[in-house]
């Protein structure tokens, strides 16, 4: 029985194609820094949300820490997700 390469070939078209895409993109992105101060900023925020807003401007903060267990005693994983934002709106 011979094997149908139409619907094979056009899969591999496919993902090939998606594959030399994220290559192209991942080639044109700059590689970026570490800022020690963010790092510190980041380690500093307390957990949960918070929002403030100002005359020109409109700050917001989140944090999420939590550990993971397999087990009562199994291998462990810790998440630490923080993010600052910022929007600044200016009359030029």
């Amino acid at each position: 029985m011979p094997l149908p390469l139409a619907p094979l070939a056009g899969f591999a078209l496919r993902y090939g194609m998606v594959a030399m895409a994220a290559y192209a993109v991942t080639r044109r992105i700059a590689p970026g820094r570490r800022d020690q101060r963010a790092e510190d900023a980041l380690d500093a925020l307390d957990e949960g949300l918070t929002y403030r807003r100002e005359a020109r401007q409109a700050n917001a903060t989140a944090r999420f820490r939590r550990a993971i267990r397999l087990g009562e005693e199994g291998p462990g994983l810790e998440v630490d997700l923080s993010a600052l934002g910022r929007l600044r709106i200016r009359r030029i």
